[in-house]
């Protein structure tokens, strides 16, 4: 489809740079209670509403 515009570019970034996990330091310190993000989303089954 073509080029992207910049608004849309951020977007698709920030929510590039949110899909991660948790870092280890929080696991180590919650006693492995939290070990994913809640914003952790797989590119096939959740879209984005962009």
């Amino acid at each position: 489809m073509g080029k992207k515009t910049l608004g849309v570019k951020r977007r698709l970034a920030k929510a590039f740079k949110q899909n991660r996990r948790a870092p280890i330091w929080i696991t180590v310190k919650t006693n492995r209670r939290i070990v994913s993000s809640p914003k952790r989303r797989h590119w096939r089954s959740r879209r984005l509403k962009i």
